[in-house]
């Protein structure tokens, strides 16, 4: 026998060795973009944690397709430059090889991902927590997908709520991001519709060390409640502290970026007292349940913000890639939509035994998240539930009051 012909057999005979000892061939990549410094970093850890949590619960229960483990490698977008954020998702795409990604938080960050890297190279992905209207409207070939819902609902809402209380006018100050445009502009757009008034709405730059100007050129007109469209740990903050110390407002409102407690243990629950936030929620349902359950059983608070919609994006992608049937990009996105969506047994977190058991079968499934219903529209976004948060005074910590109607 010659030399090839040896080599060649005996390397024939080690796969089949290999393949008939049960070892995993390799390891199936989804890559997680956070905000892991910047004006998320307070956030991010629950979110990343989740999104964890949904791999272990198909890692126990049998992998992915043959038996692989999925595993989750990380990038830091930075949240506020999307430079950064490109850079990291062509990491984890190039050199990491991902077959999806998770992320991003921040939405700008989310659209500088999708333009520069995910729609060029095929990448599907799921956003736990970018609002922005703007990424609607993406000409993303059907592979941006959200399981939070867009700020066209959550300003629509939230203006809602202020009616509600009988809050009629309002100062509105936002980031100067995809985000906060989108937000601000959701807001002003449904309060003025509602009856409401407002005296002013101004963009700021994120990380500046002064906003005085801007907030007295806001509470000029004498309105007593300005509305914080930022970052607890950036400018959101900021600005609050700086509006407490001048005097100028009576009421804070915040949207989903200023729900965190670092922004209670930085300026003090005694001075928020009254304050008043939305963000995305979860429903009463059986996977809303069973995700509490899990989640608090892996030491996981379910009601830390984005943590239920980062385990709904994780568990997703990996019934997609079971159903597609193999670990590659091509034909995700479809199959994302199959399993999110009926018909199908319904599929609740945690079961993913039961999941690929059907799939293998060739039966179809509809994944019922811990945020509830998951049925992606044409833009890939999802109708979800915005619940009202205010503060307690006492535990120095965010509370949440339930889901607004």
């Amino acid at each position: 026998m010659t030399s090839n012909l040896k080599c060649s057999f005996i390397a024939a005979t080690l796969l089949i060795v290999l393949l008939g000892s049960g070892v995993a061939i390799a390891d199936v990549k989804i890559g997680f973009l956070g905000g892991f410094t910047g004006p998320l970093k307070s956030m991010t850890p629950a979110v990343h944690k989740a999104a964890k949590l949904a791999v272990k619960h198909v890692n126990q229960q049998g992998g992915v397709l043959d038996g692989q483990n999925i595993i989750i490698p990380n990038a830091d977008t930075t949240c506020s430059d999307i430079t950064a954020a490109a850079a990291a998702a062509t990491r984890l795409v190039n050199d990491e090889k991902v077959v999806a990604l998770i992320g991003a938080l921040c939405s700008g960050a989310t659209i500088a991902v999708a333009n520069q890297v995910a729609i060029p190279g095929g990448i599907t992905m799921v956003s736990p927590a970018s609002s922005s209207p703007a990424i609607t409207t993406l000409d993303d070939a059907d592979l941006v997908f959200r399981s939070s819902p867009s700020d066209v609902y959550q300003g629509s809402v939230m203006a809602r709520l202020l009616l509600s209380k009988g809050i009629r006018h309002i100062a509105i100050t936002y980031v100067d991001n995809d985000w906060g445009r989108g937000m601000a502009g959701a807001l002003s757009g449904a309060f003025t519709a509602g009856g409401g008034k407002i005296a002013g709405s101004q963009a700021h730059e994120e990380g500046k060390a002064d906003y005085r100007a801007h907030i007295r050129s806001l509470a000029t007109s004498g309105v007593d409640t300005l509305v914080v469209l930022a970052y607890a740990n950036g400018s959101g903050q900021v600005v609050i502290r700086q509006a407490i110390e001048t005097g100028d407002f009576d009421r804070f409102v915040g949207g989903d970026g200023m729900v965190s407690n670092t922004l209670i243990a930085a300026i003090g629950s005694d001075k928020l007292r009254g304050m008043i936030a939305t963000k995305p929620g979860r429903p009463d349902t059986r996977g809303a349940r069973e995700f509490n359950r899990l989640a608090w059983r892996a030491n996981l608070n379910p009601a830390a913000i984005f943590a239920a919609q980062s385990y709904d994006a994780a568990f997703l992608l990996a019934l997609a890639i079971e159903k597609n049937g193999q670990a590659e990009r091509a034909g995700l996105s479809k199959t994302l939509r199959a399993v999110a969506s009926p018909p199908g047994e319904v599929i609740l977190p945690g079961e993913w035994q039961k999941a690929k058991t059907l799939l293998k079968a060739g039966k179809d499934i509809n994944y019922e998240g811990a945020v509830g219903s998951l049925d992606f529209d044409q833009a890939g976004d999802v109708s979800g539930v915005i619940v009202e948060m205010g503060i307690n005074v006492r535990e120095g910590s965010f509370i949440e009051f339930g889901q607004v109607r």
